[in-house]
């Protein structure tokens, strides 16, 4: 099996994965205190990577950029979230271990990208 097409779809699953698990803290648990608007900052997050997927064509290397400023926007959301106090009392390392651990997991996916984009051009 072509290497490429492997770390391709390793990254997918990752990334789809990773949006699902977001999706259903947003709909049925709530991310940042009970849910509700002050989930939609992670929801905002989610768009940076359809409209970079949408960018890249779905291209490994234009995947990898684009799940790396996922990446970075979730953390960014969740540190928007505690400090505009949306986090409810004691959620705040929740909220913030949670957002590292998703973007740390977008992270993984953008790697896998970058992996398939280095290993069809090897």
């Amino acid at each position: 099996m072509d290497p490429s097409r492997t770390w391709y779809g390793i990254g997918l699953i990752v990334a789809l994965g990773t949006t699902l698990v977001i999706a259903f803290g947003i709909v049925a648990l709530g991310i940042v205190g009970d849910g509700g608007p002050p989930d939609l900052v992670y929801v905002a997050a989610l768009l940076v990577g359809v409209v970079g997927a949408v960018l890249a064509r779905l291209r490994a290397h234009g995947m990898a950029r684009a799940l790396g400023a996922t990446a970075v926007a979730v953390l960014l959301a969740g540190a928007a979230a505690v400090a505009a106090g949306l986090a409810e009392d004691g959620q705040t390392l929740d909220v913030l271990w949670l957002s590292a651990g998703f973007a740390g997991m977008f992270g993984l996916s953008a790697w896998a990208f970058e992996r398939s984009d280095a290993a069809r051009g090897a």
